[in-house]
């Protein structure tokens, strides 16, 4: 079980494998117990998701999509078989979906056993979703942290550009993912972490979890490994976006001559802010 204070080291989950595409996406998958059947999320290439699968024997039974964009969705149609059942976004164009999610259903799967609870996230695309996994418990055996599949909404020290929806939308869709458990695993679909902590330092010099994570961030990249998944309980100390609420962070943004009235606002302006740092 991953404990509260993981700044610093390596999360995990042992039915969970990060399969890099393109330059920094990640096609997050989901094992049974068994290893034999699973899921993944956000296939934007085919490719080195057909490698994991026929390397490990596995089957793939179902595609989650958070969004539209391609990178998210490019490889369905390479993946998608009469066994495979494929769901996705209600209100978004993506091809080949065979249930539309609108957030707010839970979905059980009999393999691997795990319960899917779909959640609106519009900010970064008008019908964002992420999807929160929940492995059913052995009995005899504690249950495991959920698993959070946050597509482009939330990111190690991060989250999504404005593409569609409004920093409002996001605000509130942050808020809601911000409510689940802290030991949830963070599982974000790009690997964004380090050029995103530069950003936090900047916003709160004094963070000393900033300053750590970096290191052990930086350390990890530079050795080819990722940084990823992350967890609720880390992200609340080191990621601008979920501490507007934070005294530091109010007075960056107010430093910049922003409106820091609500907390609302002061994501707004750290938005903006990340829009344009380099």
């Amino acid at each position: 079980m991953n404990t509260p204070d993981d700044i610093g080291r390596e999360l995990s989950h042992p039915q969970l494998v990060a399969i890099p595409a393109f330059t920094d996406n990640v096609i997050w998958a989901f094992c049974g117990a068994d290893g034999g059947s699973c899921i993944v999320v956000d296939p934007g290439d085919a490719a080195p998701v057909q490698r994991w699968l026929a390397q490990g024997g596995r089957r793939l039974v179902a595609i989650l999509v958070t969004h539209h964009h391609a990178d998210h969705c490019g490889g369905i149609a390479g993946l998608r078989d009469e066994q495979v059942v494929v769901y996705g976004p209600r209100d978004e164009s993506i091809a080949r979906l065979d249930q539309r999610l609108a957030g707010g259903e839970r979905l059980q799967l009999p393999q691997p056993a795990v319960d899917i609870d779909v959640v609106s996230v519009p900010g970064h695309t008008a019908g964002h979703l992420a999807f929160v996994v929940r492995p059913r418990a052995t009995p005899g055996e504690p249950a495991s942290p959920a698993l959070l599949f946050c597509g482009d909404t939330l990111f190690s020290a991060g989250c999504g550009r404005l593409f569609e929806g409004s920093a409002a939308q996001m605000f509130d869709s942050l808020q809601v993912l911000d409510a689940l458990p802290a030991d949830t695993l963070v599982c974000c679909a790009h690997e964004y972490t380090t050029a995103n902590l530069r950003f936090a330092a900047e916003v709160e010099p004094g963070n000393d979890d900033v300053r750590r994570l970096r290191h052990w961030a930086e350390a990890r990249r530079a050795s080819g490994l990722p940084t990823l998944p992350s967890s609720l309980a880390r992200e609340r100390r080191i990621n601008p976006f979920l501490r507007t609420r934070e005294t530091a962070v109010h007075a960056a943004v107010t430093s910049r001559g922003e409106d820091a009235r609500t907390p609302a606002a002061v994501f707004a302006a750290l938005r903006r802010w990340k829009d344009v740092y380099r």
